[in-house]
C-alpha cells in the first residue's frame, strides 16, 4: 500500500490510531471528522466506544491496525510501551507495509524515536516522531502544538493532517529532535506548575481572593498557559487528568537524564522532579492531573501538624 505524495490526497485516507485515551481519543476523533477511514485499538478496549460509535472501526491488536492503514498514529504512556506497540508480535512493525507512516505522538525517548525511524528506513517506512503540547484543551479544540522529528519528505506528506490537529506544527530535525523539543516544552512546564502551586499557597496564606489573584495575574507579565488553565482547575478541587502526573514525571524523567548526558545541570527541573515523585511514588497520586502537585503541598502541611 503506498502513500501518495500529493497534499490532496490526504483525505479519505485510511488511517489508524492506537492509544484512545485522555488525548488520543479527541485527536483521533477530528481525522475521522476530516473525513478519513478509521481505525483504532486501545488496550482497554472500552476507550475506543465512542470512536466506533463515530463510524470508526476496532482492531485486536496494533498489528491489525497498520496491516489496514496507510498512515498510523500511536500515543500510548511510557517509552515500554512505545518500544512493544512497535516492535512486539502484534506491533504495528509486524503489519507495516512499503509506503506506510508512522507518527509517534508519545513523548518518549529521544534514542527510542530514532531506533523506531532506523528500522523503518530499512523497510522503506516513513517514520515520525511527534510529541504534542495543549492538554486535553489543546486536543479536543485541536488547538495543540506538535512537536515533529524525522525526514522532511516523510513530514510534508502528512503535514496536512497535523494541521486539522494542531495550531502549530514544526519539524525541529531528523528523528528524535521532535522528543527533544518535547524535553523543552516539559522543561518550561515543570516551571510554571510549580510556580503556580506555590502563587496559590501564598495567596491563601496571606488572605487573598485567589479568583481575583488568578485573574490578575492573567493580566500581567505572570500570565502563562498553566495559570490560565489549570489554576481555575484547582480551585474548583477538579485533579481528573488533563494530562497524568505519572507521564509527566516520566517526562521530567527523561528530560534529566537527556541534560545529563548533554552535560548540563538544571537544578529547577531537578527539584520540580522530586516534587512530582513525592506526588506519584509517596502520595500515590499519579492518576490526577499535573494541578494536583498542590495536594503534595497540603499533604505534607497536614503531616508536619
Amino acid at each position: 500500500m503506498k502513500v501518495l505524495k500529493n497534499k490532496a490526497r490526504l483525505a479519505n485516507m485510511k488511517i489508524g490510531f492506537i492509544g484512545t485515551g485522555v488525548m488520543g481519543a479527541a485527536i483521533a476523533k477530528h481525522l475521522l471528522q476530516a473525513g478519513n477511514e478509521l481505525t483504532v485499538f486501545n488496550r482497554t478496549k472500552s476507550k475506543t466506544d465512542e470512536l466506533v460509535a463515530a463510524g470508526a472501526t476496532w482492531a485486536p491488536t496494533p498489528k491489525k491496525v497498520a496491516e489496514q492503514s496507510e498512515v498510523v498514529f500511536s500515543m500510548v504512556g511510557f517509552p515500554q510501551d512505545v518500544e512493544e506497540v512497535y516492535f512486539g508480535a502484534y506491533g504495528i512493525f509486524a503489519g507495516s507495509q512499503k509506503g506506510t507512516i508512522l507518527i509517534d505522538m508519545t513523548t518518549s525517548k529521544p534514542a527510542l524515536a530514532q531506533k523506531i525511524a532506523e528500522y523503518g528506513q530499512q523497510r522503506e517506512i516513513g517514520v515520525l516522531d511527534a510529541p504534542v503540547s495543549g492538554g486535553d484543551v489543546g486536543a479536543k479544540n485541536a488547538t495543540l502544538t506538535v512537536m515533529v522529528g524525522g525526514q522532511e519528505e516523510t513530514y510534508r506528506q502528512v503535514e496536512p493532517l497535523f494541521e486539522k490537529i494542531s495550531k502549530k506544527v514544526t519539524l525541529f530535525g531528523p528523528a528524535g529532535a521532535g522528543q527533544h523539543a518535547k524535553m523543552a516544552n516539559q522543561i518550561m512546564i515543570a516551571g510554571t506548575m510549580t510556580g503556580l502551586t506555590e502563587t496559590l499557597l501564598y495567596t491563601k496564606a496571606a488572605g487573598l481572593d485567589p479568583k481575583k489573584v488568578l485573574e490578575a495575574l492573567s493580566a500581567g507579565g505572570a500570565q502563562n498557559w498553566s495559570l490560565s488553565n489549570y489554576g481555575p482547575r484547582i480551585l474548583d478541587d477538579d485533579y481528573a487528568p488533563g494530562f497524568f502526573s505519572r507521564h509527566f514525571l516520566k517526562d521530567l524523567r527523561i528530560a534529566l537524564e537527556e541534560a545529563d548526558r548533554m552535560g548540563l545541570d538544571l537544578p529547577a527541573t531537578a527539584n520540580a522532579k522530586r516534587l512530582y515523585e513525592v506526588m506519584v511514588d509517596v502520595y500515590d497520586l499519579g492518576d490526577q492531573g499535573t494541578q494536583g502537585l498542590i495536594n503534595t503541598y497540603t499533604q505534607v502541611e497536614k503531616e508536619q501538624k
